[in-house]
């Protein structure tokens, strides 16, 4: 078994590597024993220093295994946290200290050695879950995006909430608010809390700000139990720079480019994803959370750089990295046949959730940044000015079904001056809660998964900080607290009405009915699925209509089961409380249409009575 995980580790096939290097524990002959394995082919003269035998670099020396550059050695009687690095001389000649790259464990920074771990013996108990586990493309997604270290703060001694900590609080908020998903931001070990964990050091250490591996595997246990999914973000592009990490490993670029792609644009390192024993490394790590941590999907960051040298298509295609992403989906799906994998792309590439055997990249959902960007243009403008920008809310729907598409208000729009969502809506105060009710209305009614950052439901004025907890204090401000209120109801109607997200790739169960109204800047379209029909409607301008008359494509009775406008909301209550009975005929040439009353800047729901 070891000789084919070592084959398959150097020709870029393995997707266990960590069952093979790194720091394992073991029972020989009734003790203990902790086998150590290394991949440093510029390295001599090798040795484990750890607080066991006082950093003594003459005392547990390593042997050469294979040619190709693996060393060896099992040390008897130690036990879980003590911490160890690899001493050893580079191809440079030059002695150094690193850390072991498939620690399972390291310390919390401003330290920086790897830590030993048995994670041998967790209880799963969600097998249930596990079970009727799927890629949920007919099922109703809705990701609440977190980032571990600020969802809830820090402690009064100043330490971060441990995974189980968190679990307390978070559970409950995630299925009183109705989602079905969690994504967490990047959570393997990096040195700058600043970073939020895109430039990792340990790619197989859990980050140790909020415990031991064996804290984050029960909580994704319990969210399991509490039928929620769990998504983590992955970062196979870059790494920190930082010396005693993966940088120049044993004096030879081992994992970075040796050429003008090794800087980042973010002053990082570049994974070479043309050698073969990086894809297994990045391959390997990938599924460790699978494997391991039983997470049920990964968001792959910044696939654009994987895709194109430093994420520039006059760059040119990265060969290898196309390479790399098509082995990575086929190999993990064959693994984990009910695991997502999501890319963060911003390209217009194409094929990146086809099939690689038709030319595609094998993705399962791609995030729609266009659709992102789009919109928060068109909601940041004024309505005077809005008829100009008219389909930049219709254009997604003309490349909709080219992909397998989310729809993110995600992390990266919530900081660096880029203002909070509610602070990109146009308007006066009143104006920006009326339109972020409308934003949040278009995002589920639009086909599509859907996600969404920590905090966009509190809707804050202040932006997102890694070094603080959201501003929870703002649940007792009735409009903040209605919106919170409103994105609950959005995720419940979501999940409770097929017509929202059964096969939404199918372009017949989609009919725009009022998509060139571009004077008055009202949109309206139908989702269909069998003989559910819903009709969405959404007024972008501050006119009200006491009598708007909506085209249909069915007649019949329709009731409204949602209205951003309701005072539950923070509107100001003009809704449309009894059925409305269609009339023959409309200006848009379709058979019938109702009249509404349409409130300056509401999206409304109908359902027609069966």
């Amino acid at each position: 078994m070891a000789y084919g995980l070592l084959h398959d580790y150097l020709t870029g096939q393995c997707i266990e590597a960590y069952k093979y290097f790194g720091a394992h524990f073991s029972e020989v002959d009734g003790q203990t024993v902790v086998t150590f394995r290394l991949f440093a082919p510029g390295a001599e003269d090798v040795s484990v220093i750890g607080d066991w035998n006082n950093w003594d670099v003459t005392k547990d020396k390593m042997q050469k295994i294979d040619e190709a550059g693996v060393w060896e050695l099992s040390i008897p009687h130690l036990v879980n946290y003590q911490s160890y690095k690899y001493h050893f001389r580079n191809a440079k000649g030059i002695y150094v200290d690193k850390i072991d790259p498939f620690a399972f464990f390291s310390e919390l920074r401003p330290g920086t050695c790897s830590r030993l771990f048995d994670n041998r013996h967790f209880a799963w108990h969600d097998d249930a879950w596990m079970k009727k586990r799927t890629r949920n493309f007919d099922e109703p997604m809705s990701i609440y995006e977190v980032h571990l270290g600020s969802w809830k703060g820090k402690a009064e001694d100043g330490r971060h909430f441990s995974y189980e900590e968190i679990a307390d609080s978070l559970i409950p908020y995630l299925k009183e608010h109705g989602f079905t998903h969690v994504e967490f931001l990047p959570l393997l070990q990096h040195p700058f809390d600043g970073s939020w964990g895109y430039q990792a050091t340990g790619f197989f250490s859990i980050d140790s700000r909020y415990g031991n591996p064996l804290q984050l595997m029960s909580l994704v246990d319990r969210l399991h139990q509490n039928d929620i999914g769990v998504i983590v973000d992955f970062v196979p592009v870059h790494f920190a720079n930082d010396s005693w990490a993966l940088a120049e490993y044993d004096g030879t670029y081992l994992y970075e480019y040796g050429n003008e792609w090794r800087i980042s644009r973010w002053g990082s390192y570049q994974f070479d994803l043309g050698k073969e024993h990086v894809r297994s490394f990045l391959m390997s790590a990938i599924n460790f959370f699978f494997d391991y941590f039983h997470f049920d999907g990964v968001r792959v960051d910044a696939v654009s750089h994987i895709i194109y040298h430093k994420g520039n298509c006059n760059f040119g295609v990265n060969g290898g990295g196309i390479e790399f992403l098509k082995r990575l989906t086929s190999k993990l799906h064959h693994a984990h046949d009910s695991v997502m994998l999501i890319a963060e792309d911003s390209t217009s590439y194409s094929g990146t959730t086809k099939d690689p055997k038709t030319g595609g990249l094998g993705f399962d959902y791609k995030w729609d940044l266009g659709w992102m960007n789009d919109t928060l243009k068109y909601y940041a403008k004024d309505p005077i000015y809005k008829k100009w920008e008219h389909y930049n809310i219709t254009f997604s729907m003309a490349y909709f079904y080219s992909e397998n598409f989310m729809l993110p208000l995600s992390h990266d729009e919530v900081v660096h001056e880029k203002g909070t969502i509610i602070n990109k809506m146009w308007g006066d105060y009143y104006e920006k809660f009326a339109l972020v009710r409308n934003l949040y209305t278009y995002q589920f009614a639009h086909p599509g998964k859907k996600l969404n950052f920590m905090g966009n439901e509190l809707a804050s004025f202040d932006e997102w900080d890694e070094d603080k907890s959201l501003p929870w204090a703002l649940k007792t401000y009735p409009a903040h607290d209605s919106i919170a209120r409103l994105m609950r109801d959005l995720n419940l109607i979501y999940r409770q009405e097929k017509a929202m997200y059964f096969e939404e790739h199918n372009p017949a169960h989609f009919r725009w009915l009022m998509v060139d109204n571009a004077n008055d800047s009202i949109y309206a379209f139908r989702r269909r699925v069998g003989d559910e029909t819903l009709i969405f409607i959404f007024n972008m301008t501050g006119n009200y209509y006491e009598s708007y008359a909506i085209p249909l494509l069915e007649s019949g009775t329709y009731q409204e089961i949602f209205n951003s406008d309701k005072d539950v909301y923070g509107g100001s209550n003009q809704y449309n409380g009894l059925p409305l009975v269609s009339q023959p005929g409309s200006y848009e040439g379709l058979p019938a249409h109702f009249n509404i009353k349409l409130a300056s800047f509401r999206a409304c729901i109908f359902k027609k009575i069966k």
